[in-house]
């Protein structure tokens, strides 16, 4: 038998009938057994249409021996039962159940993600269910959904947009702190991890001494990144702070052309450094595609500097290599590292995010849309 959590909402007609109607239907549905049902919760929309009602949140826990994409399949019959449709994204409903974690599953299909991707960062989710099941644990966060709701509590939160050079993390963060009224710190330093990681004339004849080099430009680097991070200097209003970086992406642009010793230095002294930050309580992991990552290399290639500074994180990327589908290439190589780390909740604990929201960075415009609402959510 598997421990499940529902989210449930409604902000059209009796929202309170709805939820009742839905919690009904889910207790008399075969092979589910509810456990409990959280206190429902007024909240205001997030994201979706302007002008829309309030919520009706709530979450209830179940006992179940149905495999997931069949629960999926109870829940989408009770919202149907019930009237919901399906027309803008994150728009009014009459119920909107959401299956929000399976046991310890980790699914990501095209009808099901497990856990659910932003629920991690969505206070009207994690408040019912920490009343509910506060003891249980996010599979990919490591932790419980009580330290969940803490950690998008913090006085002063730390937002990091991050993504791989030409994916648009400068951009969006600052449409997000714009948004927002946060503090916004861009990233002092260039991307490494291709000017410092293509080999030198010594690299042939000594490659130890090349792989010092390389850990040496990352340890300066970070130092660098570090410095508006610190613990001792941490504001404490509550706007916040956006970064347009993530200070563990540091050490992955160029771990993956390091052997193992010089890649276990740079980590050490990498882990004594972050230690004495703040890390991000949410980072928003912009995520491209090769075409999109083709299309604006192409772009800021053509485009002179002074023209425009859209993407102009992607100028030492390409003066490092010219060939643009091989840059590209590394590129979504250093993109899969970032997404392994933050997903390997065996890194370094004073670097690592408790939250992770994947943005689809095709579109800046709807990437920061996303990112104002995964934060706006917190609240």
């Amino acid at each position: 038998m598997a421990r499940c959590l529902i989210g449930c909402g409604s902000n059209q007609g009796n929202r309170r009938e709805h939820l009742d109607r839905a919690l009904e239907l889910l207790r008399y549905m075969p092979g589910l057994t509810l456990l409990a049902t959280s206190v429902p919760r007024e909240t205001k929309p997030v994201g979706g249409p302007f002008g829309q009602a309030p919520f009706l949140n709530a979450a209830c826990l179940l006992e179940t021996d149905v495999a997931p994409h069949d629960l999926l399949g109870m829940l989408a019959a009770i919202e149907n039962t019930l009237h919901r449709e399906r027309g803008d994204r994150w728009g009014p409903r009459t119920i909107d159940l959401d299956l929000l974690l399976y046991d310890d599953l980790v699914i990501d299909d095209d009808l099901l993600t497990l856990p659910h991707p932003r629920m991690t960062t969505r206070r009207f989710v994690l408040e019912p269910c920490a009343e509910i099941a506060g003891d249980a644990v996010h599979p990919l966060a490591g932790c419980s959904l009580k330290t969940l709701l803490e950690n998008i509590s913090h006085p002063h939160p730390h937002v990091a947009v991050v993504g791989v050079p030409g994916a648009g993390a400068s951009e969006v963060a600052e449409a997000l702190a714009d948004a927002i009224l946060a503090r916004l710190i861009h990233a002092r330093i260039p991307p490494i991890g291709f000017a410092e990681a293509v080999p030198d004339a010594s690299a042939a004849t000594d490659p130890e001494a090349d792989a010092d080099r390389r850990v040496k430009a990352c340890l300066e680097a970070v130092a660098e990144a570090a410095g508006p991070l610190s613990r001792t200097e941490w504001p404490r209003d509550t706007h916040g702070t956006v970064t347009d970086y993530w200070l563990g992406t540091l050490p992955l642009a160029v771990g993956g052309s390091l052997g193992p010793p010089a890649r276990e230095r740079l980590e050490s002294a990498f882990a004594r450094v972050a230690a004495g930050t703040v890390a991000p309580n949410v980072v928003l992991m912009l995520v491209a595609t090769p075409e999109t990552l083709e299309e604006r290399i192409a772009f800021r290639s053509r485009t002179p500097a002074p023209q425009t500074d859209i993407f102009s994180d992607l100028g030492p990327a390409i003066a490092a290599c010219a060939d643009s589908r091989e840059l590209a290439r590394r590129l979504l190589e250093l993109q899969e590292r970032i997404l392994c780390r933050l997903r390997d909740q065996n890194g370094s604990p004073a670097a690592m995010p408790k939250a992770v929201v994947l943005i689809n960075a095709a579109d800046l415009g709807a990437a920061a849309g996303e990112a104002v609402a995964a934060v706006e959510a917190m609240s």
